[in-house]
């Protein structure tokens, strides 16, 4: 899929769990410490479920103890995208696959060296490749 040529929001319904749509299509979060991927260590990549783009391997990630999968940063930089996100009260940056804009979770200036960031994703809205 390419942005070019975007899935419809009934082949969408179809395709993913109303939990999945919720986070990629409606902007929603899962509970904390309740993702697949929050304590997976396996070694591989991340892919959107949405459009399988790569977005993170396991080498970014990171136990950050927020009860979901964090990761230093992303396969590489233009696989996501950033926004302004004020709602809930509170000013955040919003990430979105960059190739089909799901919403995937959010980024924030407390993580580890090298980067100093932590990608905030949900489970949900990914999808594991073994290495």
């Amino acid at each position: 899929m390419s942005p070019s040529d975007p899935i419809s929001d009934t082949e969408l319904r179809q395709r993913l769990t109303p939990e999945q749509y919720h986070i990629a299509r409606e902007g929603g979060t899962e509970p904390a410490f309740t993702g697949a991927y929050h304590a997976h260590k396996a070694s591989g990549r991340y892919r959107c479920v949405v459009c399988g783009a790569e977005l993170f391997r396991s080498s970014e990630k990171f136990d950050s103890g927020s009860g979901w999968p964090s990761y230093t940063a992303p396969t590489i930089p233009d696989a996501v995208s950033e926004h302004r996100d004020s709602s809930h009260g509170m000013l955040r940056t919003e990430v979105r696959c960059a190739r089909c804009q799901s919403h995937l979770g959010h980024v924030f200036p407390d993580g580890p060296e090298p980067t100093g960031l932590r990608f905030c994703i949900n489970s949900a809205v990914l999808d594991f490749e073994p290495d």
